[in-house]
């Protein structure tokens, strides 16, 4: 029986921590589908296109990997897709309570959808997207957090939207 899994998220951008939790991921399972969400309750900094442009050219050596765009809920995903498990990453603690709330509203919704949460690489614990998106706004350098692809899409956004413009909202450095 293969056993196929969803990693969804924003991936707005996806950075190191991801990508870790994606190879991870692909490992333990036959298929593993990265599933980018659509219109989240956050600013964004990438289109939909874009983020799974950048899933895409993140994870294109990962051959059991499929990136696609979603919308709604994760649960009606899994349903439409025939999936039975959720992947997600904790980093702190913190995030743990968030997926443990999480994955017991997604049992409720659907009881056959299982979670399985990986503790992130120590190295990672640090990383968020908001992370990320703050310092490349500042002009900081980024490059050990995201693949240099991303690190150039990070810079072509933040300078089209030139300086002055408050798109990334300040944060307390959690996602």
């Amino acid at each position: 029986m293969s056993v196929r899994a969803v990693f969804p998220g924003t991936f707005d951008p996806i950075h190191y921590g991801h990508i870790d939790i994606a190879h991870r991921a692909a490992r333990l399972f036959d298929e593993l589908i990265v599933a980018v969400y659509d219109r989240p309750l956050k600013s964004l900094v990438f289109s939909p296109e874009e983020r799974i442009a950048l899933t895409e050219q993140s994870l294109k050596d990962l051959h059991n990997v499929t990136i696609v765009g979603y919308r709604g809920l994760t649960v009606d995903f899994c349903r439409k897709n025939n999936l039975h498990v959720i992947v997600r990453g904790i980093r702190v603690f913190s995030d743990f309570e968030y997926e443990f709330r999480m994955a017991l509203a997604n049992h409720r919704l659907d009881p056959e959808i299982d979670v399985v949460a990986l503790i992130t690489n120590e190295e990672h614990t640090f990383l968020s997207s908001s992370t990320v998106r703050e310092i490349a706004s500042l002009n900081g350098d980024v490059s050990s957090m995201v693949p240099p692809h991303v690190v150039a899409a990070l810079k072509r956004r933040f300078h089209e939207l030139g300086e002055g413009q408050q798109i990334v909202p300040t944060t307390s450095l959690r996602d």
